[in-house]
């Protein structure tokens, strides 16, 4: 039987208020299991596409807390205010196929969807900025 994780392709979560003041990012370890191996401490570099096809450079911290358990962090300060950022803006990264030569830390594209109300319903759509 296949395992559930090896055919997820994506992981995402809603911005906090603090998330965005800080440009910073976080996620429980759990959410991110199938595409990275936890290393505490270590630093590692996520290069990722834009919805626009312009590439960032994000750095990634693993961290252990015995309060909070396994967590990775995830800096991006020009993107966060290139983008205007919002607290409950959905942030999601999606894998992509490597290509030959690659480095595995480059293979994911980013989408940032935001909420606006309109004629009385909720939309989210994809900030294009």
């Amino acid at each position: 039987m296949e395992n559930q994780e090896q055919g997820k392709q994506s992981f995402s979560k809603h911005l906090t208020q603090s998330e965005v003041k800080d440009r910073i990012i976080f996620f429980s370890y759990t959410d991110v299991a199938p595409f990275f191996e936890f290393q505490k401490g270590r630093l590692f570099f996520m290069d990722v596409t834009d919805s626009l096809g312009k590439v960032w450079t994000f750095i990634g911290t693993f961290y252990a807390n015995p309060e909070v358990g396994k967590y990775v962090s995830i800096k991006w300060p020009q993107f966060s205010s290139e983008k205007g950022l919002k607290a409950n803006d959905e942030v999601i990264f999606t894998k992509r196929p490597r290509r030959e030569g690659e480095a595995p830390w480059k293979e994911f594209n980013v989408v940032i969807k935001r909420k606006i109300r309109l004629f009385g319903q909720d939309i989210w759509g994809e900030l294009k900025v």
